[in-house]
């Protein structure tokens, strides 16, 4: 089993709530528009630390982090990219391959919208954690933590973590 926090759209915002709560985490993923170096070198210390880059994010930013990262962990095939839209509403430029090709879990950040779905035509779980920094037209800064235990999600928490 591992343990996963998840944020995104951080924007170059460091807070630190993120240590409180990503220090029980295995570790930790960002769906994109990081904003900083300082923000990735801040979560990379903390734990193992996957990332996507969003459409903010500098070409320092995507040297390091592809658009899309597909990988397999716990028995767990997984897809994060930043815009990727959401069940019934994909974006565009995933449609074709999330049809042919659906991972169990589909990540993605962008809309600052906190939202988690289940597709049941594609079987698959969608997360998109919220946004985490403070800019944007959202009001309630969020993150998430879960578990997942050999292809099953498990333990997952919206956390809040203060108004813009």
């Amino acid at each position: 089993m591992i343990k996963i926090g998840l944020l995104s759209d951080t924007h170059g915002y460091w807070d630190n709530k993120y240590v409180k709560y990503f220090s029980s985490c295995d570790e930790i993923w960002h769906a994109g528009d990081i904003g900083s170096m300082e923000i990735v070198e801040k979560l990379s210390s903390l734990k193992p630390f996957r990332a996507v880059y969003g459409n903010i994010d500098g070409q320092d930013i995507r040297k390091l982090f592809p658009k899309n990262a597909r990988f397999t962990v716990e028995n767990t095939e997984v897809w994060i990219t930043h815009i990727g839209g959401y069940p019934g509403k994909y974006d565009n430029e995933v449609m074709p391959e999330i049809l042919m090709h659906p991972p169990q879990l589909f990540i993605s950040g962008h809309s600052h919208i906190l939202k988690v779905k289940y597709d049941r035509t594609l079987n698959l779980l969608h997360i998109n954690p919220g946004a985490a920094g403070k800019y944007g037209f959202h009001v309630q800064r969020t993150l998430v933590r879960f578990c997942i235990d050999n292809g099953n999600f498990k333990d997952l928490e919206v956390i809040e973590l203060g108004d813009l």
